[in-house]
């Protein structure tokens, strides 16, 4: 197939939609969100958005306390990376406080409880799409339980931190979170992570979710990258990355797409998860995990579908709104597109990168 390329000056527009985004630390998609700005710099060859996290991140560090719900969210991974670039000594301590900070959370088979009360996520569902007498009783009080989403926050943070502070831990701590989710979450039958795991009757809902999965794949991807090859449990996680990539490819749709429950056409178009897909697939192959002549094809038509969905003033179209969850699969079929926000534009531009760096190899 013919590969499809993005100008420089889209990307600065890609960049610059990301970067107008009412940020505020932390909500979720602010961690691809802004590695998506890294990888503009990165690929523009410009300080600017390096620049603009630096920022950012600095004034979080000087007001991070009292910490809040949704400081799991925080984007920690790239964090470590201004770290490392900049030297700055303020965001190291932040960063390692916040690291103990979510470290200390309560946990469930080594996976930190994303919500003690999950009805800061549950809703009634999208598309007035009823609920049984039963999940109707069961919404009054649903407890507290693990979300997917969190799959890209905590550990690849963790295993990042392992090299900011060697002795601390961290290394152990990314290797049991990663891996504790399959055990809470797999669904075995699709081949796919469910969305979320509730405590109060031990078992996951919804398969399936596409950009669901891109969270876990990228998160299995920067931890096989941050911790050395020698790591116990490593073996595993790149077995998972590899297994679900290839799962991903099953069902990917000939325009390089994804349906937004992938394994059910009903649920309609979301252009999200080819730009997420396209940049695990770009980084598998470049860290050498996925193998180049199983991958490049669908990693291209990924791409070339991520770009089709590009407006010229550096949009991508067809995202969904932020998913919230439910407790039945309609739900997801109904959620609002066409949302410019920050897991939308932010894989468009680590894609991007990744892509670069996978011709590099």
């Amino acid at each position: 197939m013919q590969e499809v390329e993005i100008s420089d000056a889209l990307v600065a527009r890609v960049a610059e939609r990301l970067g107008a985004h009412p940020f505020k630390g932390w909500f979720y998609g602010d961690s691809v969100g802004f590695e998506g700005l890294v990888a503009a710099s990165d690929h523009l060859g410009s300080e600017k958005w390096i620049d603009f996290a630096h920022g950012f991140f600095r004034a979080w560090a000087t007001r991070m306390e009292p910490f809040h719900p949704d400081d799991n969210t925080a984007p920690g991974h790239v964090m470590c990376e201004i770290v490392a670039r900049r030297k700055d000594g303020v965001l190291r301590d932040a960063v390692l406080k916040l690291g103990h900070h979510l470290r200390g959370r309560r946990r469930h088979g080594g996976v930190s409880i994303t919500f003690e009360d999950t009805l800061r996520s549950l809703r009634m569902p999208y598309g007035g799409v009823p609920l049984s007498p039963a999940e109707q009783e069961q919404m009054k009080a649903p407890g507290p339980g693990i979300w997917l989403d969190c799959m890209h926050f905590d550990a690849p943070f963790f295993a990042h931190l392992s090299r900011i502070d060697p002795e601390g831990g961290w290394a152990g701590a990314a290797i049991r979170e990663i891996l504790g989710y399959r055990p809470l979450i797999f669904d075995e039958a699709t081949g796919l992570y469910c969305h979320y795991w509730l405590e109060k009757v031990d078992r996951a809902y919804i398969p399936g979710w596409g950009r669901g999965q891109g969270w876990a794949l990228l998160g299995l991807l920067d931890v096989a990258h941050c911790l050395p090859a020698d790591t116990p449990g490593l073996d595993e996680v790149r077995a998972q990355a590899l297994a679900l990539a290839r799962r991903m490819v099953e069902f990917q749709l000939a325009d390089g797409n994804w349906h937004c429950m992938v394994h059910e056409p009903r649920s309609g178009a979301e252009s999200s998860t080819a730009a997420f897909m396209a940049t695990a697939f770009f980084r598998g192959i470049a860290m050498g995990l996925l193998p180049r002549d199983e991958f490049a094809g669908p990693a291209e038509r990924a791409f070339a579908a991520m770009a089709a969905n590009l407006d010229d003033q550096g949009n991508l179209r067809g995202v969904s709104a932020a998913v919230m969850s439910a407790l039945v699969e309609e739900h997801y079929w109904h959620v609002p597109l066409d949302r410019i926000v920050p897991w939308g534009q932010g894989p468009v531009l680590t894609a991007i990168r990744a892509r670069a760096l996978a011709r590099e190899g």
